[in-house]
């Protein structure tokens, strides 16, 4: 009976030790199974992008992080792509309606997809080394593969680049490696190769941590894909974003943006003021019209919108004069100007104050706005070229050439180019008063500093100043490099050659005058410049014959030279 007892015992252990491995394998897995599975994977998807035409471009995975929509996975897919979407695990599909950020280097994106959405939850902090995660795969809640960190590199300071211990599939790239919490750590990224036993994950925190800025409008990652950038959050940063589209975007891109700025902040006057600009350039001034009157309504600043609208009239009516519009006169821009100055007295809303009387031909009034903004922070030589512009009009060129010397003055030697056309208008008008060798000195500084801009026209101009000026010779080179600049002008050799004869160069006057004969053989001046040279040198019956030439091809005072040269 003992002894019986024994071996029942023995055999009670024995079967023991042979169920217990079937017992580890049966329940071990199930008591790994995070409790958080089943919920978690109801914020993972599968993303798919196309091609303009609508071919499939990629499928890759990802997950929500948001509630609005917020998303992230990896940036492959998007390049080039036109539209994509998400499938979620209850196989709702879901448009990706804009981008939010990206990093090629890193090889993620985050973006949002139109609709409430499920987020997982992103672990704050750095996971640490031997620390145990688990992948979940879009549609996979069962025997989740488990891994351990092997090694967290961090970068930017404050994300981590994970090594793990675990081996993954391809397919699951960009599908979320979450802590024993239920937090997501990482996206996975490819492993070395399809038998490495570990895998590799960017930090689930940086890429939820892209976001839109103003300068995203030319971020050149986001200029891979032709999905749209996302607006930005902050009324700077989207204020910032409008301006460098108005420099770079397309037209219907640069609609498309006002109409989402508007949308995102209705309680913003800027968002009318876009688009009241864009409908005037487009023409549609009614629209515009109303556009102003609504960021007149809403803004802070009645001044600066008031500003706005009368530079918006001003702009039409001096660059679409073309296009009318009855209600937008210069009358109606200064009296928006007008209110500008009274609500808010700022240089910036006297000039174009000034600008409009100008426009009007009021040169008086005009003339006292710009010497008062002299005396203000804007005075700049542009303000006095304008006070003189208006005593031009007036027809009093003493003060008119006083004031471009105080425009001068608003520069020092060494001249930059900043000063040239300031130079050449105090050229112009010294030549108008008859000051010609004053005229030429600024021909000449304005020629220094445009060197490889001036043409024919100008060196034409100076020889004109130079001839009233009796500087012969310098007069002569330049007609000479005019119509060197422009060989077949029959107009400046025509200059050339009656300077040649003016200055008693009869020989290279003939030769001007034959230049002008074969290009333009019925050009009467090449026949009178021709004969005239004949009759200084003695050659009278050559030289008449010419003229009578000349007279044939309807030069109207041969009559005279004729006459002249035959007695």
């Amino acid at each position: 009976m003992k002894i019986m007892k024994n071996i029942n015992y023995r055999m009670v252990i024995r079967r023991v030790f042979v169920f217990l491995p079937f017992y580890l394998f049966t329940f071990l897995p199930l008591s790994a199974q995070p409790s958080w599975t089943k919920n978690a994977s109801k914020s993972v998807f599968t993303l798919k992008t196309f091609a303009a035409d609508g071919s499939l471009i990629a499928s890759s995975n990802g997950f929500f992080t948001g509630s609005n929509g917020e998303a992230i996975s990896n940036f492959t897919p998007f390049k080039g792509a036109a539209r994509a979407v998400i499938i979620d695990a209850s196989g709702k599909e879901m448009a990706v309606s804009a981008m939010i950020g990206a990093n090629d280097m890193y090889d993620v994106a985050k973006f949002r997809v139109a609709g409430k959405t499920r987020p997982l939850a992103v672990a704050q902090g750095i996971a640490q080394s031997g620390e145990s995660v688990w992948l979940l795969p879009y549609l996979e809640t069962k025997n989740l593969s488990n891994g351990v960190v092997r090694k967290a590199e961090t970068f930017q300071q404050d994300y981590a680049y994970y090594t793990i211990a675990m081996q993954a599939a391809e397919k699951h790239i960009s599908s979320p490696l979450l802590n024993a919490n239920g937090e997501v750590i990482g996206l996975l990224q490819p492993a070395a190769s399809g038998a490495d036993s570990l895998c590799y994950a960017i930090s689930a925190r940086y890429a939820d941590s892209l976001k839109v800025t103003g300068l995203s409008i030319n971020d050149p990652t986001l200029k891979l894909t032709h999905i749209k950038t996302e607006m930005p959050e902050s009324l700077d940063d989207a204020n910032l974003m409008m301006y460098m589209a108005s420099a770079s975007a397309d037209s219907a891109t640069y609609a498309q943006l006002i109409s989402e700025f508007i949308q995102k902040f209705p309680s913003s006057p800027d968002g009318y003021d876009y688009r009241a600009q864009f409908a005037s350039g487009h023409g549609d001034f009614a629209a515009a019209e109303r556009d102003m009157e609504q960021a007149l309504k809403l803004s802070s600043n009645k001044d600066n919108e008031h500003f706005n609208f009368a530079r918006m009239i001003y702009n039409k009516l001096i660059y679409q004069a073309d296009k009318p519009y009855e209600s937008w006169t210069l009358d109606k821009a200064l009296g928006e100007a007008q209110e500008a100055w009274k609500i808010n007295p700022i240089p910036a809303y006297r000039e174009l104050e000034a600008n409009i009387l100008y426009a009007q031909k009021n040169y008086g009034e005009a003339y006292d706005r710009f010497i008062d903004l002299t005396k203000t922070n804007m005075c700049t030589a542009e303000t006095w070229y304008c006070a003189a512009q208006c005593k031009g009009q007036l027809k009093d060129s003493t003060a008119m050439l006083a004031l471009l010397d105080s425009a001068m003055t608003m520069f020092s030697k060494p001249y930059l180019k900043q000063a040239a056309p300031y130079l050449w208008a105090r050229a112009n008008a010294k030549f108008d008063a008859k000051k010609y060798r004053d005229a030429v000195n600024d021909m000449n500084d304005y020629e220094q500093l445009m060197t490889a801009d001036v043409n024919a026209n100008f060196y034409y101009i100076r020889h004109q100043a130079e001839v009233a000026g009796r500087l012969f010779q310098q007069a002569l080179n330049d007609i000479t490099q005019a119509a060197k600049m422009e060989p077949k002008n029959t107009f400046y050799l025509a200059e050339k050659a009656a300077l040649e004869v003016r200055v008693g160069l009869y020989d290279q006057a003939a030769e001007t005058a034959n230049e002008i004969k074969a290009l333009e053989p019925d050009n009467s001046d090449g026949y009178l410049f021709l004969g005239l040279s004949q009759c200084m040198k003695g050659k009278k019956k050559e030289g008449l014959e010419n003229l009578q030439k000349a007279k044939e091809l309807g030069y109207p005072q041969a009559d005279e030279l004729i006459e002249k040269y035959a007695k």
